[in-house]
């Protein structure tokens, strides 16, 4: 009798992520980090004391789908550059969504409320990418999975809250004095955080301009 092959069964391993324990309050900055730079860490440092956070994640993404990457250095080369510059406890650096194999975040937040049902994830995103939040792929799904911290950039203050996402969730707005409680909120939330405003970008340091 003629042998039959089978495919074999592979079982499927969940991404390695960061520790988080049930109740915690995690930040997750998302971006391509090429290359990180102080102002990420300054991002970090408001998001971790006006949030009230326990973590903050660095998620590195393996290519960010609304850009041109063929010139975009290797995720690990980009991980390990997060990793010398910012050194603390409280930051965690991760390149979990390569083995998601998808870049895109809706998929990224889905992930991680199914793995982690009992952590407060909050999304932290600067001013400039809210006006362009409606252009993510299932942008309305983030909003109503995770509460978003937006962090003011220069120049971008106005055309963030004036952006069709803004607007379409001017009602889930939460002033920023209660943002210490915004990742216990139920999505939607948003809010919109003041502080010392950095003018370092990745993009302009790749071109060489600071």
């Amino acid at each position: 009798m003629p042998l039959v092959s089978r495919p074999v069964a592979h079982r499927w391993v969940p991404p390695r992520t960061p520790l988080a324990q049930p109740g915690q309050r995690v930040g997750l900055l998302g971006g391509s980090f090429n290359p990180p730079h102080a102002g990420h860490v300054q991002i970090s440092k408001i998001a971790l004391a006006r949030l009230q956070l326990d973590r903050l994640w660095w998620v590195v993404t393996p290519g960010n789908p609304l850009k041109f990457n063929g010139n975009l250095p290797s995720l690990d080369d980009r991980i390990a550059a997060c990793r010398r510059l910012l050194a603390t406890p409280k930051v965690a650096v991760t390149g979990f969504e390569a083995e998601l194999g998808t870049p895109f975040t809706a998929a990224t937040v889905d992930f991680l409320r199914r793995r982690y049902p009992a952590v407060h994830f909050v999304w932290i995103m600067g001013a400039d990418n809210l006006a362009t939040f409606h252009r993510w792929q299932r942008w309305h799904a983030i909003a109503a999975s995770v509460p978003i911290a937006v962090v003011d950039r220069p120049r971008w203050r106005l055309a963030a809250m004036a952006s069709p996402a803004a607007r379409s969730l001017a009602r889930s707005f939460v002033p920023e004095r209660a943002a210490g409680r915004l990742a216990m909120r139920r999505s939607p939330a948003f809010t919109l955080l003041s502080g010392p405003l950095s003018t370092l970008s990745s993009t302009r340091l790749r071109s060489g301009r600071h």
